[in-house]
This record gives structure tokens, sequence and C-alpha cells, in this order.
């Protein structure tokens, strides 16, 4: 075993040993406890462990690796994450706080006065959860496949365990404070080889800076200005021109706010805290813990970039020949191990063409150096994980990606996974199946249904339907469709009736989910091309939750007028909602 290798893995067994045994010191009691860690949680600490839940494998893995692909492209995923949570923060959390339910189709059962609707929203969420849990247990396998050397699903097996213990046994209380431990470690791995790199590049410690910074031994050549040229060589267009259409990065924007604002993991850490104030403070506070990531994500994207390409071309692409396959440095060989980074000899000279032989303006150049097509294949989500290694820092920093890497997949992976076993146990089986369940009996059920729900989520995990990141904003997507007009109508309108959101939600969540399959079939082959020329408006699947979101608004509101209003005690109920009445101390209804 190698240097690299042990440092690993007693780094990543420190943090699970931590994970561990926070959750058997928090372990849950009562469903409260399971369910929102009995209202007990500082605000800090729950902005901690809601950063923690929200930045999950896909921001903390998937994400820069998207920009570092996609370059200005990338920046709907920033856009839209970061403005989501503002969304959340503003215009729905205090409100579902003051109103006390624990989940969200308890609130829309109780808003729109119906047992129907709590199973159209609990359908709604399974298929939200499911989805975006598939993104997190992806993200799980990658990590454990590389640095802990073993296939996916022995690192996919390990992952559920971790997440059964703490998920199961410490429910919502032991999640909350092992999130908290989760973030310090995600935070740290994050930005630490983040610094070294842009100290390497530009000799600017702040990362941020870094990336509007010229380039070290050069005095007007800057960062981006270089990452532009290199790309170009290579056939690839400008690193900062966007090349999506601009309805389309309007739509993905607009999908990734509002379906942040859907999120039932998200939502429901806003019961967690004592009082409705505390649920804006905390809301705060964890805006200002995301911040620190989402900030550095597109230095890490960019530096990312230039050093995978300097590494493969070592000097100008007019003047120079590629790296040579047999010179191939050590982090290569074993990413090439995992299946995540393939050299294919398409020419049989030795040597790694890696340009973009999808561009037709270049294929001439090519043809001219005797290129046969593009020789690298490089998976978009190992490059967080593969650029502590490609710009050769120390062998603690690479480890300490490994676990900042599993403890952002994990912390979101338990986060919906409660949410899924909650859905189950107290929406489902408590509230319409067997409304005389005992807490003890509600509480085996939810454990019952978490340890089925992490089984299948290791499955998705082991066959995902697509990089991380693209998984995850087909979540926000239906998220944006279904759950969260049916929210924002139920807090600030009183004519929406239990007909409307009914409708409303089932209409946005069937032509969303139908939409994704068509193009991008999820688990079964999709029917129609994934192409711009073939997509609705020009919107692509990433994007369509916000139109199911309009059909979804369109729908309720088209139904609730041609039907009875909502009965009167329900419309006293949503105007004691939004009325701030002492809102620093108010109580839970």
């Amino acid at each position: 075993m190698d240097n690299l290798q042990l440092l690993t893995y007693i780094v990543v067994g420190f943090t699970f040993v931590l994970y561990i045994g926070i959750a058997v010191w928090s372990r849950a009691h009562t469903t409260g406890d399971f369910y929102v860690a009995g209202k007990g949680v500082h605000p800090i600490a729950n902005g901690m462990a809601t950063a923690a839940d929200w930045m999950s494998a896909a921001s903390f893995i998937s994400m820069a690796g998207l920009i570092a692909f996609l370059g200005y492209d990338g920046s709907v995923y920033l856009m839209g994450w970061t403005g989501g949570y503002v969304l959340l923060a503003l215009l729905l959390a205090p409100y579902l706080r003051k109103y006390g339910k624990f989940t969200v189709p308890s609130f829309i059962a109780d808003r729109y006065y119906s047992k129907t609707a709590r199973v159209v929203a609990v359908i709604c969420l399974i298929f939200i959860s499911f989805t975006y849990v598939a993104g997190q247990m992806r993200g799980v396998g990658i990590v454990f496949s590389r640095f802990l050397e073993v296939d996916i699903l022995t690192g996919l097996l390990v992952g559920m365990g971790i997440v059964f213990i703490y998920a199961v046994l410490g429910g919502m209380k032991g999640i909350t404070y092992t999130q908290v431990a989760q973030y310090c470690v995600l935070i740290f791995a994050y930005t630490v080889p983040a610094v070294f790199i842009s100290i390497q590049l530009t000799g600017n410690p702040f990362p941020q800076l870094g990336l509007g910074s010229t380039v070290s031994g050069t005095e007007s050549m800057y960062l981006l200005e270089k990452l532009d040229l290199v790309v170009q060589d290579l056939g690839f267009g400008a690193y900062t021109d966007g090349s999506k259409a601009m309805i389309d990065v309007a739509a993905i924007t607009l999908a990734l706010m509002v379906g942040t604002a859907g999120l039932p993991h998200v939502i429901v850490r806003f019961f967690t805290v004592p009082k409705v104030s505390d649920a804006r403070k905390s809301a705060g506070w964890a805006l200002l813990f995301i911040a620190l990531l989402y900030t550095t994500a597109p230095a890490v994207g960019a530096m990312a970039r230039l050093n995978l390409i300097e590494t493969i071309w070592p000097g100008e692409v007019a003047e120079s020949q590629p790296l040579a396959y047999e010179e191939r440095p050590e982090w290569f060989r074993t990413w090439e191990n995992t299946g995540l980074l393939d050299f294919t000899d398409k020419n049989g000279d030795g040597m790694i063409q890696y340009y973009n032989d999808a561009n037709p303006d270049f294929r001439p150049t090519a043809e001219a150096k005797g290129w046969e097509g593009n020789e690298l294949m490089v998976d978009r989500d190992i490059m967080v994980l593969a650029n502590p290694e490609i710009a050769r820092l120390p062998n603690w920093v690479i480890a300490l990606v490994a676990a900042g890497g599993i403890a952002a997949a994990l912390s979101t992976a338990a986060g919906l996974l409660l949410v899924i076993s909650s859905a189950v146990s107290h929406d489902l089986v408590k509230n319409i199946f067997a409304p005389n369940m005992s807490d003890r009996g509600e509480l085996l059920t939810g454990r019952i249904a978490a340890a089925v729900a992490i089984c299948v989520a290791g499955y998705l995990g082991y066959n995902p339907p697509g990089f991380v990141a693209q998984v995850v904003a087909f979540a926000f997507g239906l998220a944006a469709a279904s759950l969260f007009p049916a929210i924002i109508m139920g807090i600030f309108s009183t004519r929406i009736n239990r007909e409307g959101a009914i409708a409303g939600m089932l209409t946005g969540l069937i032509f969303t989910f139908g939409y994704i399959l068509y193009f991008k079939g999820i688990f079964i082959t999709p029917i129609a091309e994934n192409v711009p020329e073939n997509w609705l408006f020009g919107i692509s699947p990433e994007g369509i939750g916000v139109v199911g979101m309009l059909l979804n608004f369109a729908v309720a509101f088209t139904v609730s007028r041609f039907t009875a209003a909502p009965p009167v005690h329900i419309r006293e109920l949503i105007e004691d909602i939004r009325v701030p009445r002492g809102a620093g101390g108010a109580q839970a209804h």
C-alpha cells in the first residue's frame, strides 16, 4: 500500500468514526427527534447543517467539473443554485416554519384539506428525492473507486452502510450534528487545494481573486485569457464565450432557482430550530457558509481545465507534440483504473491527441497533423478530485479532498433518505393507512422505510442515468414543476383549492418527467435525439421544469376558478401564516 492510499484510509476512516460517533451520541428517541431534531438546533449549527445538506456531490464534485468543460455555459448552475437558496430563505422558509408541520406533504395536506393532495405530494417528493439521490450515490461510488482503490459496487456498499447507521439510527437529530462535522470537512477540503493551485498559477492565495489575476511569470497575460487561447488552439470554443441559447440559459437558471425552493430535504431543515426568527437566522448563516464554496467553484473549474490541458500538451499546439502515452503521469494511470479516464490510440502514434474532433472548422488542422479523432475521454465528475493530483499537491491535500467528496455526497444522501422515510412513514402510513399507530410504531416504520430507500439509492448509484450535476438538475426541474407552485400558492393565494393544487401538481410532474424521459431516457433508451433542434421552444431537459411550473400554475388557477373556493377556516389559516404577528417568538400552530 503506497503512502497516498494509506493516508487516504486514515483520513477517511477518521471522518467515518467521527460521523458514526456523533450519530450514536445524538440518537433519536422520539418521532420529534427523528423528523425535526426536537426543534432544538442552534441557528449557526443549523446553518452549517443546511449548507452541508445543500452542497451535495453535485456542488462539491460535479459543478466545478461542469464549469471546467462548459466554461461560461456552466454559470447557469452557479446562478440557479445560489439564487434559489435566496428565494427559499426569503419566500418560503419562515412561513413554512411558522406553520409548523414536519413535512412538505403535511403542509400540502392541511393547506389543501385533502388526503389525496397529501398522496400526490408524496409521489412528487419520491420522484424528486430518488432522482436527486441517484446523483449523490454516483458521487460516493466515484470517490471510493479512486481513493480507496475498490470497485464502485464495493464503494457503494460501504457508503450505504455508513449512511444506514447515522440516518436510520440518529434520524434528523443525528443527521443534523453529523452534517455540521461534514460541512467543516467538505469546505476545508474544497478551499485548501484551491488556495494551493491559485498560488501556483497566479501567486494570489485567494482563488476568487486568482481567477481574475495574471498568470505567474507574465505581466499582462490574464488566467482566463490564457485559458481561452489554449482551448481555442485545440478546436474548442472560447472558455469565456457561451454557446447556449439565451432562452435555455434563462430556463435552466430559473428551473434550478425555483426547484431549490421546492426541495423537501432543504425545507425540512427550517423545522429543526426553536422558533421562526431562528429559521431566518439559520437561513442567513447557511447562505454565508454556502457562498464560501460557490465563490470558489469558478476558479477551481478554470484552473483544473488549464492544468489538465497543460499536462497533456506541454507546449504550444502549433509548435510541439502532445504527451506520449508511455510518459503519462501517475495520476493519469490511477484514474485510468477507475474507467473514468480513457485513452484510445486511434492513429497508432503513441501520442495523446486531445482536441475537439466535433468542430468541423478544426478538422483540416487535425488531418494535416495526422490525427484521426480525439483520443482522450475525461469524465467531468473527476475534475475536482483529480485536480490536486494533476497540480502535484502534497498527499495530505489529496486525501483531504477524498474525505470532502465523501462528506458532500453522504450529507445530502442522508437528508434525502430521511425525507423519503418520513414521507412514507408519517405522510402515508400514519396519516392515510394507520392513523392510530403509536409513536414507537411510526419510528420503526420510518427506519424500515429509510433502510429500503438506502437500498434503492445504492442501485441508482450503481446504474446512474447521467453525470452527477445533470441528474441533480433533473431533480430540481421536477421540484420546480410539481411542489414549488403548490407551496407558493398555498402561502400567498387564498383562492387555490384542493382540486386546483392536485391537478396542477400532477400536470407539472407528468409533463416534466415525460419530457426528460423523451430526450434523456433516464433508465430507458431515449425516444428522441437530445439536440436543440428537437427541444420545445429551444429549452433543454435540464430547464424544462420552468415550462412544467407554468403549466402547474395555469392548471391550478383554471381548475380553482371553476370549482368551489377553499373553506373559510383555510383562508383564515393562510392569512394567519402570512401576518408576521410577533414573528420573533411566534409558536408553531
